[in-house]
């Protein structure tokens, strides 16, 4: 059966661990590790049928050289790239374009939800663009303090472990006739 929810992810600091990215003489990421739990999480989701966007900004060979050599490139059925976008979130034409890509309208973000790791780009683009924003604050790189409401996340989770269990939850709410998350 086909999954209602729509998963919209970041990848920095999200699926890979920004602090070992690689890169090469022209600034393309050329080697990367994946967060603890990551891989296992985007392939549960994937297995589970969920649709899953990448929705992130950089450099398009760098995200192909990482989930290359990771192996899961195959996870996501779109891929939103700020290099081929020409602007970067919080800008609500990233989220427009992910739309896009996989054939949704307006109608359908109540059942979207953006995952990422920085309040100020996925969490306020993200509530702005009018989706649902899940913050995962494994990471300190970033301020994770809000500074206004569009900054405030509507679920937080610490571990990349925790998304597929929040993600079922939240199937569930759709199935059982909840219109928004």
């Amino acid at each position: 059966m086909e999954k209602q929810l729509i998963i919209f992810t970041d990848s920095g600091d999200t699926i890979i661990d920004e602090s070992t990215q690689v890169y090469d003489e022209r600034g393309i990421v050329i080697h990367a590790e994946l967060i603890p739990g990551a891989g296992e999480a985007l392939k549960a989701l994937h297995d589970a049928g969920y649709r899953i966007a990448l929705v992130a900004d950089g450099e398009e060979q760098s995200f192909t050289n990482v989930y290359i050599e990771n192996g899961l490139g195959y996870c996501f059925h779109t891929r939103t790239i700020s290099e081929i976008v020409g602007i970067q979130k919080p800008s609500e034409r990233m989220f427009q374009d992910a739309m896009e890509k996989n054939g949704l309208t307006d109608a359908d973000k109540g059942r979207i939800i953006m995952v990422g790791n920085n309040i100020r780009k996925d969490v306020a683009g993200a509530n702005r663009f009018g989706i649902t924003s899940v913050l995962l604050d494994w990471s300190r790189r970033y301020n994770l303090v809000p500074r206004c409401a569009d900054e405030e996340a509507d679920y937080i989770i610490h571990e990349p472990s925790e998304l597929p269990e929040l993600v079922e939850r939240l199937e569930n709410q759709l199935k059982n006739g909840s219109q928004e998350l």
